[in-house]
């Protein structure tokens, strides 16, 4: 018998953060999979053209359109109102940023990303302070759980009394950077690299503090940071402002594409300063194509870089500073780092993260 899945496609929408490229590859990968009927649905009316538009030719969109405004407050209140009532009959409804809208026998399965909501409020734009509440229900009503990390794994069993053999770790594959392309024009022989949103758990004024104590002695080297503006750049912006060397920082905003993928790859080395991460896709980019990697040692990082990236203390930028400049200054060292980084990312794939989500789907629908 097929198995009739729908997942949310609402994350291919817009600009491309680290969850539509999570979406991107996961539909890529159950495409076309034998004894899988794949389909895609978002909480979107006017948007539906444009997602039919980023999906592979051989998927469709399920069913009906479902109202934005009215569906977000009927299921943030908490009615029970039936996703099976917009997509018809289902085994499986996957949501894939937190968020799984209430079924009828569809089995749930809610992918977590990270629980930054939960534990750094603060730091959080507020339309995402809303997830932990839509996981505590999720779980209420059975559903299953996808992290892309062991390390999200383990935390959202604790914080919300998920029984165990319904978290699952999968990793995803890292999404492959487009051919092509150009760099902006830059002051500068070589560049550090940062690549995000600017917001406060990226901690880029702690990058731009680690700059400062080497770029004095390295008048060919740069910082690029490349990402979209957030809530909360004020303390970046204050420290660039405030940076000795700041015609040497770069910022050419948001990037995608090929111009994105030129930028990693010209870079000297990428820096991933993050207070939290629940995985990361920038790192694994960077190491595909040769590129070495300085990151902090927090969250779900060192399980995703394991040994092949220099790793330091969360919020200190001597140590962020030195690790820089040890692969800027070392030839050996930086080629080494390299080499381990190709290695290291070749383990991560879209087809293991296809076969650990049917198993999952197939799971929670017999259990249903």
């Amino acid at each position: 018998m097929r198995l009739r899945v729908a997942l949310d496609g609402e994350p291919l929408l817009g600009r491309r953060t680290g969850v539509g490229n999570f979406v991107d590859g996961l539909v890529g990968a159950l495409a076309g999979r034998p004894g899988l009927d794949l389909g895609v649905y978002a909480v979107t009316w006017r948007m539906r053209p444009e997602l039919q538009r980023q999906l592979p030719p051989e998927i469709a969109l399920v069913g009906r359109p479902m109202p934005a405004r009215p569906l977000q407050r009927i299921w943030g209140a908490g009615l029970a109102l039936p996703v099976e009532w917009f997509t018809g009959r289902l085994d499986v409804v996957h949501g894939t940023n937190s968020i799984v809208p209430p079924t009828r026998r569809a089995a749930p399965v809610v992918t977590v990303h990270d629980l930054s909501p939960l534990h750094y409020p603060e730091v959080c734009e507020p339309a995402t302070l809303v997830y932990p509440d839509f996981i505590r229900r999720a779980v209420a009503r059975g559903a299953w759980v996808h992290t892309d990390s062991e390390f999200v794994a383990a935390e959202v069993i604790e914080a919300f009394a998920v029984p165990p053999e319904r978290v699952r770790a999968i990793h995803p594959g890292v999404p492959a950077l487009a051919e092509g392309g150009t760099s902006p024009p830059l002051p500068v022989e070589r560049y550090i690299l940062a690549v995000g949103t600017v917001e406060p758990r990226k901690d880029y004024p702690g990058l731009v503090a680690a700059f400062d104590r080497l770029a004095g002695a390295r008048p060919d080297v740069g910082l690029v940071v490349a990402g979209a503006e957030a809530w909360g750049a004020e303390p970046f912006h204050a420290a660039v402002a405030a940076s000795p060397h700041r015609d040497r920082i770069i910022r050419p905003g948001y990037l995608a594409g090929p111009d994105l993928a030129a930028l990693i790859r010209g870079a000297a080395v990428l820096a991933y300063p993050s207070r939290y991460e629940g995985f990361g896709f920038p790192p694994l980019q960077a190491m595909a194509v040769g590129v070495p990697v300085v990151a902090t040692a927090v969250g779900s990082i060192p399980e995703v870089v394991g040994d092949a990236a220099a790793t330091v203390p969360v919020g200190d930028p001597d140590a962020l500073a030195d690790a820089l400049a040890g692969v800027l200054d070392d030839r050996d060292r930086a080629a080494a780092q390299v080499a381990a980084g190709r290695a290291r990312a070749a383990i991560f794939s879209w087809e293991s993260l296809a076969e650990g989500m049917v198993s999952l789907y197939e799971d929670a629908a017999q259990a249903r």
